[in-house]
């Protein structure tokens, strides 16, 4: 079956990074359309950034020039580096993978930026 693992978040300070992981198995990021979503409390799901198998991305307007989303083939692992990072940045950060019909989600991580 499918897994989808996050791992990375945390605490960090408005302005400062951080570098979210997701291993998969079960799936290829290779050929699949793998994405990160968020969502903050009260608020819905929504996608942040996505990565089809050719390598097309795709960024929420919210999130351009600051977080960039990326692959390693070999390792089967979809990243998502968050750069100058706001309080409105905070939520759980979801792993997706997209493949024909099928779509999958990792447990979720939670980032939260504060002072």
């Amino acid at each position: 079956q499918v897994q989808l693992v996050e791992s990375g978040g945390g605490l960090v300070q408005p302005g400062g990074s951080l570098r979210l992981s997701c291993a998969a198995s079960g799936i290829a990021f290779s050929i699949a359309t793998g994405g990160w979503y968020r969502q903050a409390p009260g608020n819905q799901r929504e996608s942040v950034a996505t990565l089809t198998g050719n390598g097309y991305a795709n960024y929420a307007d919210s999130v351009k020039g600051r977080f960039t989303i990326s692959r390693d083939n070999s390792k089967n692992t979809l990243y998502l580096q968050m750069n100058s990072l706001k309080p409105e940045d905070t939520a759980v950060y979801y792993c997706n993978g997209r493949f024909t019909y099928q779509s999958y989600w990792g447990q979720g991580t939670q980032v939260t930026v504060s002072s």
